[in-house]
């Protein structure tokens, strides 16, 4: 339930634009616009399962929102029940501290040697001169996200080795270091291990469907996830329920393949011979006795009898004669 006043529009306002909205995710920033309107418009009985079918996101994406959001000090979450219902309220971002945005002297930057080499180290990294705005979007993740500049540059380094330069690519994979705490070498090493690994098999699924990466969602991805790492299903498993899918709906649809892995997962199936077994227990073959007293559906009836000298004799009129 979101806590505040009617009005017939929504304003959003600037120190959320500039300070806020730039390091959060597209989803985050999605869902924390519609709560507004929402709370604006006195839509008091919205809820996350009506917000994530308007966003077409989980509604787990939109709890993680609130909680980002929370966290951030841009909302205040309170709960109303021991049964997680909870208002939202929309704080007055001018009262919170450092929360007006700040503009960054460039030329005051760039005279620290350090962070000189640092910018000129990326620019070699990508292959290009940085623009202003890109300079002050790096130098300012040190402050933002805690990155060390040894950090930074793996981050980049990291992006260029997949063939992504565009600053947009690499602001996302920064906010999402960030939000996984990377703070250090170590952890980032064993996050990018962590998450190669991860998309090396969702590749190979998704390279089984004829699915890019480029054309695959965040809530697709998920069901990926579940289906690798919570499931643990190896990949033949998954492609026998792509198979199926086809057979059934001749296209790949991912809500009806997780539908079956989910049936799978709860019934302890695991690998293609319990796949087979359940399937022989769920159409067993029967085999219908080859005699002349078989109970089928033509002879399970009170047979008639007759008696075919009368029948004659009635049919040729010799009952009239005696």
């Amino acid at each position: 339930m979101f806590k505040n006043k009617v009005n017939e529009f929504t304003p959003v306002s600037n120190i959320f634009i500039d300070k806020f909205m730039p390091k959060a995710r597209g989803e985050f920033v999605k869902v924390y616009l519609l709560g507004l309107k929402y709370c604006m418009a006195g839509e008091i009985g919205a809820n996350s399962s009506m917000l994530a079918s308007t966003l077409h996101l989980l509604e787990t994406d939109v709890m993680n929102a609130w909680n980002f959001w929370n966290d951030e000090g841009v909302i205040k979450i309170q709960p109303i029940d021991n049964m997680n219902n909870f208002n939202i309220e929309f704080l007055d971002l001018e009262d919170c501290v450092d929360a007006k945005p700040e503009n960054m002297n460039l030329l005051k930057e760039l005279s620290n040697n350090a962070t000189k080499d640092m910018l000129q180290d990326i620019e070699k990294l990508v292959g290009r001169p940085l623009s202003s705005k890109e300079m002050e979007m790096y130098i300012s993740w040190l402050n933002d996200f805690n990155f060390k500049p040894e950090i930074l540059l793996l981050l980049i380094e990291y992006c260029v080795s997949r063939g992504k330069t565009d600053y947009r690519y690499i602001e996302k994979v920064a906010i999402t270091w960030h939000e996984a705490k990377v703070y250090s070498l170590d952890d980032a090493q064993s996050f990018i291990t962590k998450f190669e690994d991860k998309w090396v098999n969702i590749r190979k699924i998704l390279k089984y469907l004829g699915i890019k990466d480029a054309e695959v969602m965040k809530p697709q991805e998920q069901m990926l996830d579940k289906w690798l790492n919570v499931y643990k299903f190896s990949f033949d498993v998954i492609c026998k329920a792509c198979d199926i899918c086809f057979e059934r709906l001749n296209r790949a649809e991912f809500k009806y393949i997780d539908g079956i892995l989910n049936s799978w997962f709860k019934d302890g199936i695991k690998t293609l011979e319990d796949v087979a077994t359940k399937n022989n227990k769920a159409t067993p073959y029967k085999s219908t006795p080859n005699n002349k007293n078989s109970n089928d559906t033509f002879n399970n009836y009170e047979q008639r009898t007759y008696d075919y000298d009368d029948l004659e004799k009635k049919l040729l009129g010799w009952d009239k004669n005696d």
